[in-house]
Parts: structure tokens; sequence; C-alpha cells
């Protein structure tokens, strides 16, 4: 079943050299992404409760943005990106998130998700 592409764009009030170290190491996505993180070469471990995820690093650059792909869905083209991007004019700064949810029914469930992830990681910044 082909899966749904999304796009949600957050404002953050925070430097993105300081974000970017928030959506790329290990012990900071465990501050405010998932319950542990822990990353061997490319393979990232998401746990949650009791539930571990496997994702790859596929791309990063740094300051700017980092690719995942879970390890349980290499037969799709799916992957989720945290991508910081700056106004040129106005130099505010947002969050752009790019995921995939199973199917159309579960895109609002899978951006509250999100959502609620940034919020959790605003607060841990203090933006």
């Amino acid at each position: 079943m082909e899966k749904v592409k999304f796009e949600l764009e957050v404002p953050i009030h925070a430097s993105p050299n300081m974000l970017y170290q928030y959506v790329s190491s290990p012990s900071n996505l465990q501050e405010w992404f998932a319950d542990k993180v822990n990353s061997r070469g490319k393979i990232f471990s998401f746990v949650w409760e009791d539930s571990e995820e496997l994702a790859e690093l596929v791309t990063k650059k740094s300051g700017e943005r980092i690719r995942w792909k879970w390890v349980e869905s290499e037969d799709d083209e799916s992957y989720f990106e945290i991508k910081i991007q700056v106004d040129p004019l106005t130099k505010d700064v947002s969050l752009i998130v790019t995921d995939f949810a199973d199917d159309e029914d579960e895109v609002e469930e899978a951006k509250q998700l999100w959502e609620n992830q940034i919020e959790e990681l605003k607060h841990t910044i203090g933006a």
C-alpha cells in the first residue's frame, strides 16, 4: 500500500545551529523526541515506552537538515526528515518536518504527534 507524504512547518524561536544539535544528536533527540535514542554508525535506535524502532541515517547537512529511513519500511519510498529553514528577509526560523502516514486517515494523527513532539522541543530549549 502506498504511504501518504505530508509536511508540517512550525515556526520556532531558536538559532539554527542550536536547533540542529537538538534534531541530530542522540542525547538531544532523547530530550524531546523519544524516551531513549542510541546510534551505532548510521543506525539509530528510537525507544518509546516498550517499543524500539530502528532508522538508518540517510542524509544530513550540518545546520540544515537530517533524514532517516525506518528500517522496517525499506521496501517503500518513505522517510522522515527534519529541516531547519531560515527566512532570508525576516530571519524567522521554522522546522519543516516531512513524514509519511500509512493512509489518508492517519495524516492528521501523525501531524498531531509531530506537533506535540515539537512543543516538547520548544519547552526543552526554552523557545
